[in-house]
């Protein structure tokens, strides 16, 4: 948990320091510098902002660098510098790191924002992304096998743009890559399948509080991007000629994808016929049991069906699931003892996440908004939200005695 924040020149907060607690109010009109706080924080944690990945669009105007730094409640100091030219210079406990990764295991955050409302009909990759999320703090092997993925698929596809015909050097240098991906494929898949499956029953149950007359009939879906019945590499070389003509690789881990799946018995219902362009047919999916009437069933994308409120209302669902997963998950970690041969393991406690709520008054229903806090205020989890006026902090209130309420005007942050 994040006991001090010091975040310097990032947009309009050119010097803040503050002191938070489990519960941080932040108030103030638009554009006031509010909702750049919590930027501040995920960019600490993520090594990105969520508004824009540019640095030059976050730094203060004439200055050089943007700097977040916090002191944790373990006393571990987590630090970012972003400078212009993106050079990204990370600390931790005032030494050097040069993996992003290590500050995003420190401080996990979990961001539900405006943005993310629309994930339902947006690309696969903010979708993917929220499965990553949590394979990442919950697998500890994940993120080495997602790395070497990544860097082999960038050489593979940079080799393809270059000529639609190959020499036979390069041909064989290709089939190296593409064993190597599907060796990288097979355990990445493997990581994301088995989280999955132990995230299924949370999000059930997130469902059930949010859009209780729903619960029976939606269900997640994940698509692993290509088919896991068939190694990688030899399904890359059967459709080796279209890569080249498009440029790219069309199937792989790159490619995966979850899904929300409506399921109707009612055969009188409007179906939406339309496919999703990023699914792929050979696929692997993983659904929860079908738990309602042996009737013939209409099954399509929940976004086809669900009126937009009721979108924001699986979204959230989707993401506040993952919190009790990842707090019930024991965080094992292996160190090899090379002289013996042998494998030890310790079980250490998980960090504490940190959840950024940007404006939620403007996109939940009051309902919706105390089933949220409810649910936050039971975790083992810091939150930080935003929000226009004061009108929300007799609602805090009931979940938690003690927080810090911050007030935001023209960049200059004070207390409430």
């Amino acid at each position: 948990m994040i006991e001090r924040l010091q975040i310097s020149h990032l947009r309009n907060l050119a010097q803040v320091s503050l002191n938070t607690a489990a519960c941080n109010v932040i108030i103030g009109a638009n554009g006031s510098g509010k909702t750049s706080l919590l930027e501040a924080i995920f960019l600490l944690s993520r090594g990105k902002s969520f508004r824009h990945h540019q640095p030059k669009r976050y730094i203060q105007h004439h200055e050089n660098a943007a700097t977040v730094h916090a002191r944790l409640n373990d006393s571990t100091t987590l630090a970012i510098q972003k400078q212009l030219d993106a050079t990204t210079v990370l600390r931790l406990n005032q030494a050097t790191v040069y993996n992003q990764s290590i500050l995003t295991e420190q401080l996990p955050t979990l961001l539900i924002d405006p943005s993310t409302m629309d994930m339902l009909e947006q690309g696969s990759a903010s979708r993917r992304q929220l499965l990553d999320w949590l394979v990442f703090h919950m697998k500890q092997g994940f993120h080495p096998q997602w790395v070497a993925y990544q860097r082999l698929l960038k050489q593979r596809n940079s080799l393809l743009k270059k000529s639609r015909q190959l020499t036979q050097v390069q041909l064989t240098e290709l089939k190296s890559w593409d064993k190597g991906l599907a060796s990288h494929a097979a355990l990445i898949h493997h990581y994301r399948e088995r989280v999955f499956t132990e995230w299924q029953p949370y999000f059930a149950e997130s469902i059930a509080q949010l859009l209780p007359a729903y619960a029976e009939q939606l269900s997640l879906s994940y698509n692993a991007g290509y088919d896991t019945n068939i190694p990688l590499d030899i399904q890359l070389n059967e459709r080796l000629e279209q890569d080249l003509q498009l440029g790219y690789t069309r199937i792989g881990n790159h490619r995966a994808d979850v899904h929300v799946h409506w399921r109707s018995s009612d055969l009188s219902e409007p179906v939406n016929n339309e496919t999703d362009s990023s699914a792929i047919a050979a696929s692997t999916t993983i659904e929860k049991a079908d738990t309602a009437a042996k009737l013939p069933t209409i099954k399509e994308q929940a976004a086809n069906v669900l009126s937009r409120g009721e979108k924001k209302l699986l979204i959230t669902a989707l993401r506040l699931s993952q919190l009790p997963l990842l707090l019930n998950d024991e965080k094992v970690l292996f160190t090899e003892d090379k002289e013996n041969r042998t494998l030890s393991h310790d079980v250490k406690a998980r960090a504490t996440p940190v959840v950024l709520l940007d404006d939620i008054t403007a996109e939940l229903d009051d309902r919706a908004i105390k089933i949220l806090l409810t649910t936050l205020a039971q975790l083992p989890c810091q939150v930080f939200m935003t929000s226009l006026t004061d009108e929300i902090l007799p609602l805090v209130h009931e979940y938690w005695s003690e927080l810090s309420v911050f007030h935001v005007k023209q960049g200059e942050v004070t207390l409430f």
